[in-house]
């Protein structure tokens, strides 16, 4: 699902809106940086929303209990450190000293508690805690004490998280509102402040430095973990929906980094000897054939897996970025490669020549008789529409009876949540992308998960699946996970809940006057900008 945005964002908004003109009126200098995001931010609150660009924004304001480093590690980050007792029951987290928010109050142990309540009902390691939690509170204004029926070894995994939305902090008055709900104020402790007053929706975003930030004293940076130092005195968002017109901006100089530039402009921006193109997020983004459960002809577990001996990675992966094999990787499976939880188990479906007659003969023994299949296919993002079109190429090639919905995304959006049969506006299969991050272990990874009528669109069931999920979390060490997730990804190919398509990098691009540019996702500290 592109509940994530990266791809999707806020686009119907941003793509009708017009480039700000007082560009070069703007401060200018080695202590401002201009930023073209993804999209618009058309959500300010990083808790009601999954979009990736106001995941970004969030990390800009607030701060998180614990960081991820670039080894997939989490370390302390607000937090100075923790004690586990009573045979894990019992965690004790203690706030580093002088920790400060924007309006210059103190942040108290109360207003972590309210932040992880109001965090927790959103995601889904948060709604693992709650099913473990006894009671959360206060010891003093620096002591959060998590009193548990049963242990979660994976307690600062969860506020560590950079799945969305990720555990920011923020004053109690602001995270006592209803999860539903934006925030009324933009209020952090992070290493900028939110200049509210410059905001110009649909066109800028302006961050300043917070003066009293406290970054952390010992560790090294990498990704949202260690000393966040801030170089910079203001970030400038501009929105530029106009791929060309970014790509001048940038070349030009008007523009310090693009964050998405798209693949047929790589090529030119490469070529410009003063900007840097970068791919930051080693785990990429996954994309997902999803199937709908609850109908015919997927309702049926042997003709989703037969459908695997028809899926070429390769085909998706060169239709959505172009044959630069540096830009995608085929035979993946259920988690990135090269992280913690990615396997070899059960890959051999997905390799060897694609022989559509088998499986069309594999179909007819599965049971299939001819039934429509729904393909709901978003024209509005090349990504989507390319991974819409050639599995729509190879269902029909497969020998299945398709019709092919070809709308924007946000039709799918709506129709993909309806439960109706096909033929009365439901639907039978989409495709999106998750990045690497969201589905990095069993945990947080929906396209695995098997929790029926309460989970993804598609409302995979699963009883062995969600077994072993739950056996996940409390396993003794990552040995013992990773053993269980090579399990679970053996079940999937067995079962198919959804379709494997590849992996592809998404590239950034920087003015080569910006060094020292952090990894992992668009982060603003560190960095520095030279003449």
């Amino acid at each position: 699902m592109l509940r994530r945005d990266l791809i999707r964002g806020a686009a119907a908004t941003a793509m009708g809106a017009a480039l700000p003109a007082p560009l070069l009126a703007q401060p200018a200098g080695t202590r401002v940086l201009k930023f073209i995001p993804q999209s618009d931010l058309g959500i300010l609150d990083p808790i009601i929303t999954t979009a990736y660009v106001t995941r970004h924004h969030g990390f800009m304001v607030f701060d998180t209990l614990y960081g991820m480093d670039g080894e997939f590690r989490i370390q302390p980050q607000m937090a100075e450190g923790h004690v586990v007792e009573e045979e894990g029951r019992r965690w004790t987290i203690t706030l580093r000293p002088g920790l400060k928010f924007h309006d210059g109050e103190p942040v108290r142990a109360r207003d972590c508690i309210a932040s992880i309540r109001r965090w927790a009902s959103r995601h889904p390691l948060g709604q693992e805690l709650n099913a473990r939690l006894e009671e959360m509170s206060a010891a003093d204004d620096r002591r959060i004490v998590f009193r548990l029926k049963r242990p979660y070894p994976m307690l600062a995994e969860a506020l560590g998280s950079l799945v969305t939305p990720c555990c920011f902090i923020m004053p109690e008055r602001l995270a006592q509102t209803d999860a539903a709900r934006q925030v009324p104020e933009i209020i952090g402790s992070g290493p900028f402040r939110f200049v509210a007053n410059e905001r110009v929706q649909g066109s800028r975003f302006v961050y300043e430095r917070f003066a009293d930030y406290a970054p952390r004293e010992q560790g090294e940076p990498s990704w949202t973990a260690g000393p966040k130092r801030v170089n910079l005195d203001r970030v400038e968002w501009i929105v530029t929906p106009d791929p060309s017109t970014a790509a001048a901006a940038l070349q030009n100089g008007e523009m310090d980094w693009w964050e998405v530039p798209t693949s047929d402009l790589l090529p030119l921006l490469r070529r410009n000897r003063n900007v840097m193109v970068d791919m930051p997020n080693p785990t990429g983004l996954i994309g997902w054939g999803r199937f709908n459960h609850l109908h015919p002809p997927f309702d049926n577990p042997r003709i989703r897996r037969a459908l695997l001996g028809a899926v070429n990675q390769a085909d998706y992966m060169t239709a959505v970025t172009g044959t630069d094999r540096s830009l995608w990787r085929d035979n993946v499976g259920f988690f990135p490669p090269e992280t913690p939880f990615a396997s070899d188990v059960g890959l051999d479906a997905l390799k060897g020549p694609r022989d559509f007659d088998k499986v069309k003969r594999d179909l007819e023994a599965a049971g299939y008789k001819g039934e429509k299949v729904v393909l709901l296919a978003a024209t509005d993002f090349p990504t989507l529409n390319a991974l819409g079109q050639v599995g729509n190429d190879m269902l029909r090639r497969a020998g299945m009876n398709v019709e092919f919905v070809a709308t924007d995304w946000g039709s799918v959006v709506a129709r993909r949540a309806s439960r109706e049969p096909p033929e009365r506006g439901g639907w039978s299969i989409f495709f999106t992308f998750w990045t690497g991050l969201d589905v990095i272990n069993p945990g947080v990874n929906q396209p695995i998960r098997g929790n029926g009528r309460d989970g993804w669109w598609g409302w995979a069931t699963s009883e062995r699946l969600e077994a072993l999920r739950q056996r996940w979390f409390d396993a003794p060490d990552l040995p013992a996970q990773q053993a269980l997730a090579r399990e679970m990804q053996a079940i999937a190919f067995e079962e198919a809940p959804t379709l494997p398509l590849g992996q592809y990098f998404q590239a950034t691009a920087y003015r080569r006057s910006l060094t020292d540019v952090p990894k992992g996702m668009p982060l603003f500290w560190n960095l520095k900008k030279t003449a």
